[in-house]
């Protein structure tokens, strides 16, 4: 009696476990941590636009649906990058883990996962919200997905084109926002710069500290063929620089204060001081600081012109 007992234990733990792998796996297959980033800019954007109303009923289940629809979409659009980049993946010390490089996952698997999320994220869009942010979500995803990701191992200008859909999550939250009827464009592009320029310091430093790993996978990414150079800081600098004027766009179109507007500058002014840093040092220390600052600085900026809406 107790031999079965201890028999169904065992299959019972096995079977915990070999569901919480797959969890894990799937986790991984979305890359949760990327998207949970790219959804966090997409439901501030949401919060931030003039014509919501805070703390009813209604805009928490907004929020959860946008939360939802959005880790649907880039979690689709996570799967299409690994299922199309199986073998760059395996090559890589930081990526072979993942479930499709690894043989975990089958490729079908993973298509037929990205195919269903991405269509649920895409209908949710339209069916809560509106036309607008579902075409620009299934725009976003098919940019990503079947532009960008090939176009990695053909030119760094796909760091230029991947720019795009990194920075649409902010125009996509904004537009969400607003009914079927007249939408207010001008926020969200305000929003969509600032995020598209912030990305280019951000994976250029992330670029470089991946350098080897890139190379080995085909990967053309920097903006010097010869890899980390003072060309690649100096371009860091004139995007971080650029950022700059950029940042006081919110306060002139009114959706940010003055307060924000000074968090914006000094956020700004940081990113150009740790670019120039890259340049004059060209190590790996200003490299990862240039991608640290980077994270918070995003971070920083969203909940500034948030607080200020609030």
């Amino acid at each position: 009696m107790k031999s079965i007992e201890r028999e169904h234990k065992a299959i019972s733990n096995s079977a915990s476990f070999v569901l919480v792998s797959k969890v894990k796996d799937y986790f991984q297959l979305i890359k949760f941590t990327l998207s949970f980033m790219v959804v966090f800019s997409t439901v501030v954007a949401f919060l931030i636009a003039p014509n919501e109303q805070f703390y009813t009923r209604d805009k928490i289940s907004s929020v959860l649906l946008l939360f939802v629809a959005g880790m649907l979409v880039t979690g689709s659009a996570n799967a299409i990058n690994q299922v199309l980049e199986k073998g760059s993946d395996a090559l890589m010390k930081r990526t072979a883990k993942r479930p499709v490089a690894s043989g975990r996952m089958s490729v079908n698997e993973a298509g037929i996962f990205a195919l269903i999320t991405g269509a649920a994220g895409v209908f949710m869009m339209w069916w809560y919200f509106n036309m607008e942010s579902a075409m620009l979500s299934l725009f976003s995803l098919f940019l990503y997905g079947f532009i960008y990701t090939p176009l990695k191992k053909v030119n760094s200008v796909s760091v230029l084109v991947g720019a795009v859909p990194g920075a649409l999550p902010c125009l996509i939250g904004w537009l969400a926002a607003f009914g079927n009827g007249t939408i207010a464009w001008m926020g969200g592009w305000v929003l969509f710069a600032i995020q598209f320029l912030w990305q280019f310091p951000h994976f250029w430093a992330i670029a470089w500290l991946a350098h080897k790993d890139y190379t080995t996978a085909g990967f053309k990414l920097l903006p010097a063929d010869k890899g980390p150079t003072k060309f690649t800081a100096m371009q860091s600098i004139i995007y971080s620089a650029l950022m700059i004027p950029v940042g006081f766009l919110p306060y002139y179109t009114g959706i940010g204060g003055a307060t924000s507007m000074f968090i914006l500058l000094a956020c700004n002014l940081w990113m150009v001081y740790a670019s120039v840093l890259l340049f004059k040092r060209m190590d790996a220390t200003s490299a990862r600081r240039v991608m640290f600052s980077s994270y918070f600085y995003l971070m920083i900026v969203l909940l500034a012109l948030f607080a200020n809406r609030a």
